[in-house]
């Protein structure tokens, strides 16, 4: 088999394994992004000590460290599994926590997941090896 920017993962256009969509990437970034603001207001409440800049990334650092464990270690976050998805790899059998790691760290970039390849795969994907597919 050979490798390169033209060996691409084939995946169906619809149903099981297909690339999720945009629409269903956004709900559940939004669900995500809510839980960690509950998580962050309602759980951490002694934000006191910080800053207000400080505080103000305690949302995202927790949005962070949600992404980068669930995807580790279940493959999906709260919003993909509400929306029917899952993260998987595209050339090892399990996700790693490296992959999981530089994935989260790219969402938390923002502009490497909203910028998409032909397969409709986004930056944040590509460089982590890694592909957001519906299970449903």
């Amino acid at each position: 088999m050979s490798s390169g920017p033209s060996t691409r993962p084939a995946f169906p256009a619809e149903g099981p394994g297909s690339i999720a969509s945009l629409g269903r990437r956004l709900i559940a970034v939004a669900i995500d992004w809510g839980a960690c603001l509950l998580i962050t207001y309602g759980l951490i409440a002694n934000l006191t000590e910080l800053s207000e800049v400080g505080r103000s990334f305690v949302p995202l650092l927790v949005f962070f460290v949600e992404n980068l464990v669930m995807v580790a270690f279940g493959g999906s976050t709260f919003g993909h599994r509400l929306l029917g998805m899952q993260v998987i790899p595209v050339a090892r059998p399990h996700i790693s926590v490296l992959q999981s790691a530089i994935r989260a760290a790219l969402i938390c970039l923002v502009i490497p997941a909203v910028i998409f390849d032909r397969t409709g795969r986004g930056l944040h994907d590509l460089a982590a090896g890694t592909a957001l597919v519906r299970t449903r």
